[in-house]
């Protein structure tokens, strides 16, 4: 079986690294890819979508992962594409990946099926977005579209909203968009996965990250700065209520609004004193949490996706272990208002832990730093504690200039 990843960073390494380990051994491509990916995946050379397409019929691929969120609703979408070329995705159509792309798209999806989800109002400027918060702190806003985990903002008073508004609407540092003004929601997130087949569905391993860049949940929102993840996350009356109020209903709310869905379908959720609520969809694993989830899988992934981008659901075919697992972001200087490339990453070779290259390139014999988020540092262990320490000891291991890192990741909400 040959397989293509399409993406460029950990989570897609962790999913190459996680594909290739199947019992079939599948031949894996990636596009873009990156240095790390292709020490596993061959490169597919193409300059979009179209050419993308033409690559992977050339080359006889047999199934597309969808990795990167950008590529689902760019032109006329990857998986769209793949349709018509004959060539099974396993990521949903355009049209259903609006839950991702859209936060008001999503946000009507969630108020049409009774999913439980904070209230909120979608505006055109800024004007309409401080009639719409009409002095009411803590509030979230939210930019409508794809912004790379970076276009929500928890706004404590005026000042922050004001400034997130600049950012918005003057500065178009998201591009043009509308805003979603939220309601404020309290208590421990989680990130719960599904594998979605049609009317079918699979919980994965749930997992929790880590958005802010600094310890104590300070800073800004960031990418993720790190995740952990286990099945021991949460009881199984929590499970169980998330399955029942809100990944049942939106499977089930997908096949009533005709948007067909087969992929990954991530759910960001907020566990409140009324229970679990819905912040955000996402289309595909999330990152980092990807790379914490990916080593705790068994089973045969690959023939898992294939049964599924062709509408056979087999989840028979996957488990996962019941320990824990963390996985720690080394940033690079000044992120996320900006990034710095490179520099010389120093220490892998004494990393112990799984090492996944969000931002990296092979350069002079070594590795330097070519984005925001350089690395995932991840390790398992049967124990939360061992996780966490040995993650921590291995992260530290590993420098190179200006290097930022959380030191209460797998700590702190767990």
């Amino acid at each position: 079986m040959k397989i293509a990843v399409i993406g460029k960073g950990g989570r897609e390494q962790a999913l190459v690294e996680t594909l290739a380990a199947s019992p079939g051994h599948p031949q894996l491509f990636s596009f873009p890819g990156s240095d790390a990916i292709f020490r596993t995946a061959l490169p597919l050379v193409a300059d979009g979508l179209d050419s993308l397409i033409d690559a992977m019929v050339r080359e006889g691929i047999d199934l597309c992962v969808a990795g990167e969120e950008s590529y689902l609703v760019k032109g006329e979408g990857l998986a769209n594409c793949c349709t018509r070329a004959g060539i099974p995705c396993w990521g949903p159509p355009k049209e259903s990946a609006q839950l991702e792309a859209s936060k008001e798209f999503a946000k009507k999806f969630l108020m049409r099926h009774g999913i439980p989800t904070g209230k909120a109002q979608a505006v055109a400027n800024a004007q309409e977005a401080r009639e719409a918060i009409d002095g009411c702190y803590p509030i979230v806003l939210k930019f409508d579209g794809l912004a790379a985990g970076k276009g929500v903002a928890v706004c404590q008073d005026e000042a922050s909203a004001e400034a997130f508004l600049t950012e918005v609407f003057e500065q178009q540092r998201f591009g043009e968009g509308r805003l979603l003004v939220e309601e404020y929601l309290t208590g421990p997130e989680i990130s719960i996965f599904a594998a979605v087949c049609d009317d079918q569905y699979l919980v994965l391993c749930p997992a929790r990250d880590y958005k802010r860049l600094k310890e104590g949940d300070e800073g800004p929102n960031t990418g993720g700065m790190g995740a952990v993840a286990s099945r021991q996350l949460a009881d199984d009356e929590t499970l169980n209520a998330i399955e029942r109020t809100i990944v049942a209903p939106t499977v089930a709310g997908l096949q009533e609004d005709g948007l067909p869905y087969r992929g990954f379908l991530y759910f960001g959720l907020m566990l409140t004193p009324d229970g679990p609520k819905v912040i955000e969809y996402n289309c595909r694993f999330g990152d980092p949490e990807c790379e914490a989830v990916m080593p705790l899988l068994q089973g045969d992934l690959a023939g898992f996706c294939m049964a599924g981008a062709q509408g056979n659901f087999k989840p028979e075919l996957i488990s996962f272990s019941e320990g824990w697992s963390v996985c720690c972001i080394l940033a690079s200087a000044g992120y996320p208002a900006s990034s710095h490339s490179g520099d010389t990453i120093t220490g892998l070779e004494d990393c112990k832990a799984r090492v996944f290259h969000c931002g990296t390139r092979c350069a002079d014999g070594g590795w330097k730093t070519a984005g925001g988020r350089v690395l995932a540092i991840t390790a398992t262990g049967d124990t939360l504690e061992q996780a966490r320490k040995t993650a921590h000891t291995e992260a530290a291991k590993v420098n190179f200039p200006g290097s930022q890192r959380r030191g209460d990741i797998a700590y702190r909400n767990v």
